[in-house]
């Protein structure tokens, strides 16, 4: 039996995202991807995040920031004739024409476990809790998936020369979305190692403060008591005129020069 026209109408019509993330502009072009196997047509300026909720996807876990700081919407998709698998941030990257993609809630790396106060800042430390570390073969996809443009392959052998403070300040701008791992051929978790590797540097390799030390002392001394108590006391006008009204450090002063007329709670 023949398909009615409405029938055939309906069956020939593409699936068009309809979600009220993004509003369509007259006029705009629309490309066609593929989410989770299924094929939308979505606006072709927009984010994979962005392209996703607009086909009515909701995120539910994987979308934190939005801004490429909090690592959480990591995606694996894959271009047309391309036999490589690519990953990026959802919330970075751009849909293209037939991208087949996905999205990952976090990348499955193994963790090792420990606690910070147990260790002493040693390199054999970070060995022992990642010995997989030396199965690194410089290959540096991990630094060319890195969306933070990370030089995670530095950081990596930084770790393996047992140079724990060089680590911590090559990986500083990691945000822990694991793309590293996910192309790393000798399935290292190189975030994990690089963050151990900052916390040992942060609580026991780098010089304490003088001044942070003076003021915790200060601190506990009961020195800003009284203040504390003033300002809770106030309404939020009294604290708005006090906030408006305070010493302000000239924009054009020398950095470390400037001290405030009012030194009593310095």
């Amino acid at each position: 039996m023949g398909m009615s026209n409405d029938a055939s109408e309906k069956k020939s019509k593409k699936t068009m995202a309809m979600g009220d993330r993004a509003i369509l502009p007259e006029g705009a072009r629309t490309i066609p991807i593929y989410i989770m196997g299924k094929k939308f047509e979505v606006p072709e300026t927009l984010t994979i995040m962005k392209a996703m909720e607009y086909a009515g996807f909701q995120f539910m876990r994987g979308c934190g920031c939005r801004g490429g700081i909090c690592g959480a919407c990591s995606t694996v998709y894959r271009k047309p004739d391309d036999y490589k698998l690519q990953v990026g941030l959802a919330c970075q990257t751009v849909v293209e024409p037939d991208m087949y993609l996905t999205q990952m809630p976090f990348f499955p790396a193994n963790r090792a476990s420990y606690r910070l106060e147990d260790l002493e800042g040693k390199p054999e430390e970070i060995f022992k809790l990642y010995p997989e570390v030396f199965r690194c073969v410089a290959c540096n996809a991990c630094t060319k998936a890195c969306p933070m443009d990370v030089k995670v392959l530095d950081y990596v052998s930084a770790v393996k020369q047992g140079n724990i403070a060089k680590a911590a300040q090559i990986s500083f701008d990691c945000v822990q979305c694991g793309l590293c791992a996910s192309r790393c051929v000798g399935e290292l978790p190189q975030y994990h190692f690089a963050q151990l590797a900052r916390r040992m540097y942060g609580k026991i390799i780098a010089p304490k403060s003088k001044h942070l030390e003076k003021r915790v002392k200060e601190i506990e001394s009961g020195k800003y008591g009284e203040i504390l108590k003033k300002l809770t006391r106030m309404d939020q006008n009294e604290l708005e005129k006090l906030y408006i009204e305070r010493e302000r450090e000239p924009d054009t002063s020398t950095p470390g020069e400037w001290m405030p007329e009012e030194k009593e709670y310095l």
